[in-house]
């Protein structure tokens, strides 16, 4: 998927507009691209293609922010007819800014209010505009229990009503959030070959084999991912159902009392755990330990976005204890150095795919190929 050719005519002249939070990555993403339309380009003779080879597609910008912390988009050059790609990460708490003298760290809530601004910025001059969100914004709360906010399905509304007319993003916690903008294109894109390829090349010991490995999932809401991960690998599955106190809210929701395991013997295999997040981390660590504890030989854990807002100490304490082998996670939101610089962590590089993406949209072809990367793991599994 991510060597597909590109030659049609482009919808727009390509333009990328990176916030800061996703500068390291949107720098990849830019290279990407810059190369690939070299290569793709080169030799054709098309005005089309001529005027597509730059040296990057990058928009200059900048969010400028007053002292009493009201802010402003700027973008610094044209974006007239062009075909614009929104890339931002509402996850990325190491921006900062300051407010009456004070550093702030910009939240989730920070980060989509300056989506807006640019957006805003644009004001009707883009041909297109596209977002792309790695990790969708609200995406826990995609569904109201009770007299509850619905942000998620808010959120997709308010860009729907700036002019958006796609929104990416990568593992939604849940899919049928769209249904909020039945008009607007959503579409959410797996790192599943991704991590199963960073995986096989950085674990030499790791066998994709039935009598070697199983995939566990750590609650019935990522069964469908383990299944998935199961199919594509031919491998067995299981399942661990938390069992939790309905009497109690601790930190917004209710704290589980026990996890209980579900599935085929584990003793003497790999265990791979799948989920699309790690947040506090405290269900992975208990799910690890309670494996090792039924003799599992490894346990290796792959998500799409790593948090650990509890701090990584008891990380380094369950791999010190060999509890957890290797943490596989991607970098579609911000990870702390000290998180790449651990041994027990591989981080998984989505910018090629990205690219690929932005590539594949500005010239109107179809994403179903992106979407779906069955055959490729599967070809890749049988090499």
């Amino acid at each position: 998927m991510e060597d597909k050719t590109i030659t049609k005519i482009p919808f727009g002249q390509l333009g990328i507009i990176i916030h800061e939070s996703c500068k390291e990555l949107g720098k990849k993403v830019d290279d990407y691209i810059v190369e690939r339309r070299k290569e793709e380009f080169a030799n054709s003779c098309s005005e089309y293609h001529l005027e597509e080879i730059k040296e990057s597609y990058i928009i200059d910008n900048e969010i400028i922010r007053f002292s009493n912390g009201e802010a402003k988009g700027h973008l610094k050059e044209t974006i007239r007819g062009k075909d614009i790609f929104i890339l931002a990460d509402i996850g990325n708490y190491s921006v900062t800014y300051n407010m009456f003298g004070i550093k702030n760290r910009m939240s989730p809530d920070d980060h989509f209010q300056d989506i807006k601004r640019l957006i805003s910025a644009i004001a009707g001059k883009a041909r297109r505009i596209h977002l792309i969100m790695p990790l969708l914004y609200e995406s826990r709360q995609d569904k109201r229990n009770s007299r509850e906010s619905l942000d998620c399905a808010m959120a997709l509304q308010e860009l729907e009503n700036m002019g958006v007319e796609n929104i990416f993003t990568f593992d939604a916690h849940e899919t049928r959030v769209q249904n909020a903008i039945p008009q607007t294109g959503f579409e959410s894109l797996h790192s599943t070959y991704q991590i199963i390829k960073a995986m096989n090349n950085s674990e030499a010991e790791i066998h994709f084999d039935k009598d070697e490995m199983m995939v566990i999932s750590p609650d019935t809401g990522a069964m469908d991912r383990a299944i998935y991960y199961a199919g594509v690998l031919g491998l067995d599955v299981g399942l661990f159902y938390k069992r939790r106190d309905y009497k109690k809210i601790v930190d917004g929701r209710n704290p589980i009392i026990q996890h209980e395991y579900m599935g085929a013997d584990v003793a003497g295999k790999d265990i791979l755990i799948v989920d699309d997040m790690i947040a506090s981390g405290g269900s992975v660590f208990d799910i690890a330990k309670e494996l090792k504890n039924k003799n599992a030989k490894n346990v290796y854990v792959a998500v799409s976005f790593t948090f650990f807002t509890n701090g990584i100490e008891k990380m380094d304490e369950y791999y010190e204890k060999g509890y957890i082998k290797k943490l596989f996670s991607t970098n579609l939101t911000y990870v702390p150095q000290k998180f790449k610089d651990s041994d027990w962590f591989e981080e998984v590089d989505m910018s090629k795919l990205i690219s690929l993406l932005i590539d594949t949209v500005n010239y109107d072809d179809s994403v179903s190929p992106i979407l779906d990367a069955t055959n490729k793991i599967k070809s890749f599994i049988e090499d």
